[in-house]
């Protein structure tokens, strides 16, 4: 590590401190700790070593000194306290080169080694010529941490003419030399030659050289500094090696190493450097080598010990007569001895057991060319463990002794002999395990509680067990041969068969059951697990008789207990409406009495009063069988544009008439709400069912709250309620009640689930209405908290239009009259409608045909009577119905326009079937001017 980033440290072997030296010369400075660890025993040697060394730091601002040895002061005469922590640049001389000083520097930024001669000053101002040599030094990760400087005084080599001009000589009678020798080398394989002038600090080099350390030929030839020998170095390598030359540039004549340099391209190879130096009386020192590529060498080496790791095999070779043997680290390993490359005999044979055949045994007739095995029990030395271990090898003539050499391999067999010795033991055992489980299927067979049957597939019994004996009485004689579909139900038969047909096509666990007769006659259930195996079906039967009339008497217990609850709830309903049509008909009667009482007394003045009451009440008792019909699911209902608003604002008396005086009925409409596309009666009856649950949740009375608003739901808003984004119209019931808690809150749309007692609820009511919401395309969320209360939100999409407003139906007096004497045939088996319906056909100028079943219609529309239009009721006496009569009609007469008028839904007339064009319905009961204004329109159509 250079200490400078433009000049050099100076440092001199042998040098003697100039005059003036300062204290403390001739001792080295405190070694940094991370120096110490990179280095570690080097950085004794080199404190103690004759060459100058100086470290510095690059890490540090202007690369301070950290280091220096005793070598070092004794050469430029500076203490270590003078010099550490300051920059070598102070050892410079003015009459310095700047060309070397520029060059120092970009090999410092670099972090590039670096050689150079360069004139420097010591502490009493005396100069000299410094051989300076710069070799970074890396940490673990790669990162530059040091710089290394060596210094030596080369001033007299310098300055000595005399000396120049042998040196001269000396190297035009070394360069013949060299040229014989590229001359010999360039035939004999090897990848380059070197010749390092020590004196002058030059290496010369053949062409190869020049090309491995990426120069010309002309430069090799002319000499560059010893930092190209070093620059194709592999980095890890470097250090080594640098010590190792030092160590023949020091005195050591014989170089022999093997390291890994660095191609032009970049790629990685191994060589072996040869060399040796050369010294003469009174010159400089010539320091020749040669590099021989030897990475295949390496690879076969690697990829020879990778195997024989990985495959636990260990090599071995032993030469008769000798007492030792070669042998590999992965032999060591397998003996539990420690790495060598040479093992004594005794300690290889040591290992073995007593009772066993030695590794390598010297008494043994050797045959050339006969492969010996043997197999031997050794105790590793290191950890105890006993292990089987198989030797082979072969005698070979030995080229060099003319004696015979004995070469093998070794590798580990424990795991093979414990398993030849567990598998000897499960051979031993397995007669007595297979006699054992034989022993306890015949066990099994006697003792079985439950049927055991084999048969073959067509059903002829092979084989059974006692059990048949104590179930259904028969005996094993009696059963085998014979066929097992003569003892089945004749119900079952063709199930059982159809099973075991199966069964012969697949291998697989059938189950299922079937009835057998037992020897007194009589049936038994059997529940049956039966598989396929070897041509044969096995099957275990379990009587289960007793479960099947027990649960045939647990079935018609529930079937019972429901006809109780629906006699309850049909009990419940009748009472209601009894209530309701009881105190509507009082209004109708008595209404009708007080009419009739006021025209015989002439006071007509009053007669609109009664007219207008009879009405309301009949009006409203036809609302509540319409309302009784949609909660039925009787009435076919289509989507529309609807205003919550408006719907809740009409069915909020029967809201409040349903909740009872305990219960404070509060609705909160949003002004602005959007209409949304849905069923409205539908939706009027997801209300209902919604307030009705509040309720029931309050028995002891609250506050019920209906609230309405418009939401617009965002994306990740809509993600959490399972919902598309977009605007909604949101309708909230909530009540002050029980509340629920979260696992009944989890449950709650489930079908049949109900938390009501038996009797008093179905589970189906909030599973229809999440129905609902989802086929509307919008959602129902539950907000609910044990003892605060609960809050039903549904979601509904807005609809982007008006909502249908209420149309009122035209007064009789104003419905449009018959215009050509049109004729309509009325059929109906209640007099009191006909003659209505007749009465408003003639007053709008019709001709009515009247007639009381379908029989009687068909007959007039067999006739020639002109018939525009057929009103009839669905349900007909005689054994034909009002659409029967519909349909006959339009094959006498195509294109026959129909009005059905049924006290029954729309599903009634529609069956399963449709509607078709020129068909219409009018529920009963209906007002007068409604059935004018559908009459007149259905004739107009026409």
């Amino acid at each position: 590590m250079v200490p400078s980033t433009t000049g050099g440290t100076t440092v001199g072997a042998d040098a003697p401190a100039g005059p003036g030296g300062g204290a403390g010369a001739g001792t080295p400075s405190e070694v940094p700790a991370e120096l110490r660890r990179l280095a570690g025993p080097l950085v004794d040697a080199m404190a103690r070593s004759g060459l100058s060394i100086v470290v510095s730091d690059p890490r540090q601002a202007d690369t301070p000194v950290v280091f220096v040895n005793a070598a070092f002061t004794r050469l430029t005469g500076y203490a270590p306290g003078e010099i550490i922590g300051r920059n070598c640049r102070m050892l410079q001389a003015p009459g310095t080169d700047g060309q070397v000083r520029a060059a120092i520097g970009e090999a410092l930024r670099q972090g590039q080694p670096f050689e150079a001669e360069l004139l420097n000053r010591r502490r009493d101002g005396s100069l000299f010529w410094n051989s300076l040599v710069i070799v970074p030094v890396r940490d673990e990760a790669g990162r530059l941490a040091y710089f290394l400087g060596t210094q030596a005084d080369v001033s007299a080599a310098r300055e000595a003419p005399g000396v120049q001009a042998e040196l001269r000589l000396r190297q035009e009678a070394l360069d013949q030399a060299n040229d014989r020798l590229r001359v010999a080398l360039s035939t004999s394989g090897v990848m380059a030659s070197w010749d390092w002038h020590t004196e002058e600090r030059r290496i010369f080099g053949d062409a190869r050289f020049a090309a491995l350390c990426r120069l010309s030929p002309v430069e090799a030839e002319r000499g560059v500094a010893p930092a190209a020998f070093f620059s194709i170095i592999h980095p890890d390598d470097q250090m080594r090696i640098r010590l190792a030359v030092g160590g023949v540039l020091r005195g050591a004549e014989v170089f022999s190493k093997e390291y890994r340099i660095i191609l032009p391209d970049g790629a990685i190879r191994w060589v072996h450097a040869r060399g040796r130096c050369f010294r003469e009386a009174g010159a400089g020192g010539r320091f020749l080598g040669t590099l021989v590529d030897v990475t295949d060498q390496k690879r076969a080496e690697e990829r020879l010990r990778i195997a024989q790791s990985a495959g636990g095999v260990g090599t071995f070779e032993y030469v008769r007569g000798f007492g030792t043997a070669s042998v590999s680290s992965q032999f060591c390993q397998l003996l539990g001895l420690q790495p060598a490359q040479d093992l004594p005999l005794r300690t290889i044979n040591a290992v073995v057991h007593p009772e066993d055949a030695p590794v390598i045994d010297l008494t043994a007739q050797p045959r050339i060319g006969t492969v010996s095995q043997a197999e031997f029990r050794i105790t590793r030395p290191d950890t105890g463990e006993m292990r089987w271990l198989t030797r082979r090898g072969e005698f070979q003539r030995d080229t060099e002794t003319s004696d015979l050499r004995f070469i093998g391999v070794i590798y580990d067999v424990t795991d093979a002999k414990r398993a030849e010795v567990a598998l000897r033991r499960l051979n031993e055992g397995l007669e007595a395990r297979v006699a054992e489980r034989t022993a306890d299927r015949n066990r099994l067979w006697r003792l079985s509680a439950e049927i055991i049957l084999v048969s073959r597939f067509d059903g002829e019994i092979t084989a059974t067990n006692p059990a048949w004996q104590a179930a259904l009485g028969w005996s094993e004689a009696e059963l085998v041969g014979q066929n097992l579909f003569t003892l089945l139900h004749p119900d079952d038969a063709g199930r059982v068969r159809a099973e075991l047909s199966t069964l012969s096509q697949e291998e697989r666990l059938a189950r299922f059951d079937s009835r057998l007769r037992g020897r007194d006659g009589t049936y038994r259930w059997i529940s049956w697990s039966a598989a396929s195996g070897e041509g044969l079906i096995n099957a275990v039967g379990r009587d289960v008789t007793a479960e099947k009339e027990q649960a045939e008497a647990l079935r018609l217990a529930e079937e019972q207990l429901r006809q109780s609850q629906k006699m309850e709830a049909v009990g419940q309903l009748t009472g209601g409406l009894a209530h309701d049509f009881n105190n509507l008909l009082t209004g109708i009667i008595g209404s009708l009495e007080l009419l009739k009482a006021r025209v015989a007394q002439g006071r007509l003045e009053q007669v609109d009063r009664y007219v207008t009451a009879a009405q309301g009440a009949a009006n409203r008792a036809a609302a509540l069988t319409h309302r009784l019909l949609a909660f039925s699911r009787r009435q076919t209902l289509a989507p529309k544009p609807t205003q919550p608003n408006r719907l809740i604002a009409g069915m909020e008396e029967l809201v409040r008439r349903t909740m009872g005086p305990a219960i404070q009925v509060e609705t909160v409409l949003a002004a602005g709400l959007w209409p949304t596309l849905c069923d409205p009666n539908q939706l009027e009856n997801a209300l209902l069912n919604l307030c009705i649950n509040a309720r029931d949740a309050m028995p002891d009375g609250g506050r019920l709250t209906i609230e309405t608003g418009n939401a617009w739901l965002d994306d990740r808003t809509a993600r959490q309620r399972d919902m598309a984004p977009g605007q909604y119209v949101a309708i909230s019931v909530t009540d002050t009640g029980t509340g629920m808690p979260p696992d009944v809150v989890a449950r709650a749309f489930d079908p049949f689930f109900t938390t009501k007692p038996i009797g008093q609820g179905t589970g189906l009511g909030l599973s229809m209405i999440y129905g609902f919401a989802k086929q509307s395309g919008g959602q129902i969320r539950i907000h609910s908290a044990v003892g605060r209360g609960t809050t039903m939100r549904v979601y509904l999409p807005r609809h982007l239009g008006e909502a249908e407003a209420d149309q009122a139906a035209p007064e009789l007096a104003t419905a449009l009259r018959a215009e050509q004497g049109e004729t309509v045939l009325v059929v109906d088996d209640e007099p009191t409608i006909r003659m209505l319906v007749a009465e408003v056909l003639e007053e709008l100028g019709y001709t009515a045909i009247e007639v009381g079943d379908g029989a009687a219609g068909l007959q007039v529309l067999q006739s020639d009577a002109r018939v525009d239009l057929l009103v009839t009721d669905v349900g007909l006496p005689g054994g034909m119905n009002g659409r029967q009569l519909a349909d006959a009609g339009r094959v006498l007469r195509p294109g026959l326009k129909v009005l059905f008028i049924t006290g029954y839904a729309e599903n009634a007339v529609l069956g399963s079937g449709h509607l078709e064009p020129g068909m219409h319905v009018l529920s009963k009961p209906f007002q007068m001017d409604q059935l004018a204004s559908r009459i007149r329109a259905l004739i107009s159509d026409a």
